[in-house]
């Protein structure tokens, strides 16, 4: 059921992307900030209750409806984690601002890269070179690929029902949301690390089976400790080995540069590792597929 299920949820999504029903996003926006309106007191007892408020219930609800479903008939717990993984996946969401930036770098028209980078990152309120925006896409790319797919199906095939996807989902929008909140946002970040521990390190593999694998590992286990986010280094470390590409690096902020370590091998960004950024994450997605459907078909036999 869960190959079909992500193999159905990554079609839909194609079809119709959720990106363009910003509704629902709206609506979980606003039930996490009421939740921080009325726990947060400053500390990390009532961040720890806020999270539970905000994670158990529809975990749990996940399990049962998926339970009950099930017992009625199989195809309608398949409807139900097609249903969740298409609110969870995000292939085709960043993939769209991915793929026209791409399409403005090939092009020439770096203003328009430069546009399309910021609704990615936030507008940064520098100019930046061409070369800065090709690394920052790429950058992007790889953990937007990782946090909105890799790291979903994951903890899907891992937890009962469809319920893991829900858990790493709304444990990312809560460290992210509460990141900047002192001792309340505390247990956030912790549950969120805990969460991409596993996570983080099965996608950088996936882009070593895939690309080159001795420079990938070389990157994953030299460059990754140096990188503010450790899970999030392994990523881009991984990544960037894996194209023989170089990430990271100092960038231009408004506020100034911002120190950052370098990550991989190589050459420097140039539009041609766009394509390549492209092809790694779909030959990942691939082969984690085929590794989720032969497991699948062993475990039935």
């Amino acid at each position: 059921m869960g190959v079909l299920a992500i193999i159905a949820a990554l079609l839909l999504e194609q079809w119709r992307p959720l990106g363009e029903r910003k509704g629902w996003q709206a609506a979980l926006s606003g039930c996490i900030g009421w939740l921080e309106q009325t726990f947060n007191g400053g500390e990390e007892r009532h961040g720890l209750v806020a999270w539970l408020v905000a994670v158990l219930p529809p975990v749990v609800l996940a399990i049962a409806l998926n339970a009950a479903l099930y017992a009625v008939h199989p195809f309608l717990a398949l409807l139900l984690h097609v249903a969740v993984l298409y609110l969870t996946l995000g292939f085709r969401q960043f993939s769209h601002h991915f793929t026209q930036l791409q399409l403005a770098v090939k092009a020439g028209d770096i203003e328009r890269a430069r546009m399309l980078l910021d609704e990615v990152r936030g507008a940064s309120g520098v100019v930046r070179t061409r070369e800065e925006v090709i690394r920052l896409a790429i950058e992007e790319a790889l953990l937007a690929a990782h946090r909105h797919v890799f790291g979903v199906i994951f903890w899907y095939m891992l937890l009962p029902g469809p319920s893991g996807a829900i858990l790493y989902r709304l444990a990312a929008l809560l460290a992210a949301r509460w990141r900047g909140l002192g001792a309340f946002g505390r247990f956030a970040q912790r549950a969120w690390r805990g969460l991409e521990w596993p996570a983080a390190r099965l996608t950088a593999a996936s882009f070593a089976v895939v690309g080159d694998f001795e420079d990938a590992v070389y990157c994953w286990r030299t460059q990754a400790r140096n990188w503010p986010e450790p899970e999030a280094g392994i990523v881009l470390a991984a990544g960037a080995g894996a194209m023989g590409v170089r990430l990271g690096m100092p960038v231009n902020e408004i506020e100034g540069v911002q120190p950052r370590v370098e990550l991989g091998v190589g050459d420097p960004a140039d539009g041609p590792f766009l394509d390549s950024t492209v092809g790694l994450l779909w030959r990942a997605l691939v082969v984690w597929v085929l590794v989720l459907a032969v497991l699948t078909v062993v475990r039935l036999l």
